[in-house]
């Protein structure tokens, strides 16, 4: 069986070694075994899991959800309905966060044109609605409206 050491995993997986140690350290590699020096060997098996660890960490999802996830995991079979569940309940998190941050960026890109626009009138007032310190709300829908995201 072919095994890998740890700067051999980073490289295929394009993970750091710091945060393989760190889902070690966590709990999160419990069928990880060591060669005679203590150093971790990983095999083909393993990389599916640190694919998936990896994913759902960088997915913002708790250290003791994906722990529970692996935990899971090992078990077998019998534990696909609890995986499927998961899977769903942090598919949807995750969709909602893209929506957030779609929405965030949208917003943040209003805010750039403004000042872009702004700054070549030289002053912001070109937004204001006559006599006030007002965005007119129809400058920004135009924006909104114009914008592909």
């Amino acid at each position: 069986m072919q095994t890998y050491t740890i700067g051999d995993i980073s490289r295929k997986l394009n993970v750091s070694t710091d945060a393989v140690r760190y889902y070690d350290k966590e709990g999160l590699l419990p069928f990880v075994k060591r060669n005679s020096s203590g150093r971790r060997e990983f095999t083909d098996n393993d990389l599916g899991y640190i694919e998936v660890i990896d994913c759902l960490k960088k997915s913002g999802i708790p250290i003791k959800d994906i722990a529970k996830f692996i935990q899971w995991c090992v078990q077998g079979d019998e534990t696909l309905d609890k995986r499927l569940v998961f899977m769903e309940e942090h598919e949807k998190q995750l969709e909602e966060k893209i929506k957030t941050l779609e929405t965030n960026l949208k917003f943040l890109r209003w805010k750039k044109w403004y000042y872009r626009k702004a700054a070549e009138a030289g002053t912001e007032k070109i937004h204001f609605l006559p006599g006030t310190t007002q965005v007119d709300p129809e400058i920004k829908q135009t924006f909104y409206d114009r914008s592909d995201t």
